[in-house]
């Protein structure tokens, strides 16, 4: 199931995509609740009900909205925390002179920072160092504090696709939080692919593309530590929520390591795929 948030005639709603369009859950199943975040706090019975609501649509034929109707949203507008994973493959390591940690880097991005698909990537005045960086994400689907390896997927609602994008002169001088964490700073999108979707996030194909050139090409199997090992790392530490993000890391090919660099500049498009996932693009306007 493909979860996600959008605005149809005014209004703000949950539902799910589908390849003949969009199903509604506030006309096709109002005990259903009314956001993502509510969506996931509930729990399996929800989950099911929903699932159940996509498979009558699909087999009824009927009901859906026209992906040209809506305006899609991020599937989390507002997430409950984004935590985010430094240097988590070890070719994005090796390019930066540094060595692969061995204990995962984590850092916090503020959740006011959420943009989705579609939605512009505003270059501040303050920074002329704007960078991409192409991520799969974990979203979290029930609450997980001090969760082993072996039941940590048990945790997780699915994955969604987030472009990192960072500051790299704040981030040098004021940390990794301030540096990613400017106004539209985190696009998300489309959609929370719930796990029945991904049998295996360990073996994922991503890329970014900026302005119809390929600048990334990583696979999740590259990554340092899996997901398991991150929700077991971080939940030891604080309480994982229903609604929580966890970006897992960016492969190499961000744009202050290439030669020359290359920054976001007003005009490009920036388009983050994970196979299986989704294709999330928006655009970089100045101001």
């Amino acid at each position: 199931m493909r979860l996600v948030t959008f605005v149809h005639e005014g209004e703000t709603r949950v539902g799910a995509e589908t390849g003949r369009g969009i199903v509604d859950f506030r006309t096709a199943a109002p005990s259903l609740p009314a956001t993502m975040v509510e969506l996931l706090v509930a729990g399996p019975q929800a989950m099911k009900t929903a699932h159940a609501v996509v498979a009558r649509a699909l087999d009824d034929g009927v009901g859906f909205l026209s992906n040209g109707d809506v305006t899609l949203l991020a599937p989390l507008p507002r997430p409950g925390k984004i935590l985010g994973i430094g240097l988590n493959y070890r070719e994005h390591a090796g390019e930066t002179g540094r060595e692969a940690p061995q204990t995962p880097i984590v850092f916090s991005k503020a959740v006011t920072a959420v943009i989705g698909p579609g939605a512009a990537i505003h270059l501040p005045a303050v920074s002329s160092m704007i960078d991409y960086e192409g991520e799969m994400a974990v979203v979290i689907g029930a609450r997980a504090r001090s969760v082993s390896r072996g039941n940590a997927m048990s945790r997780v609602a699915g994955y969604t696709v987030m472009n990192d994008v960072t500051a790299r002169d704040y981030q040098q001088h004021s940390g990794n939080c301030m540096g990613k964490s400017f106004d539209t700073f985190a696009p998300m999108g489309p959609a929370i692919v719930t796990l029945d979707e991904i049998s295996d996030p360990q073996s994922v194909a991503l890329r970014t593309v900026l302005s119809g050139e390929e600048v990334q090409h990583g696979d999740t199997r590259n990554m340092i530590f899996d997901v398991p090992t991150l929700i077991e790392f971080l939940s030891a530490a604080l309480t994982l929520e229903p609604g929580d993000v966890i970006t897992t890391g960016t492969p190499a090919g961000v744009g202050m390591r290439r030669n020359p660099p290359r920054f976001l500049k007003a005009g490009d498009t920036v388009r983050v795929e994970v196979a299986g996932v989704g294709v999330l693009e928006n655009p970089v306007v100045g101001g």
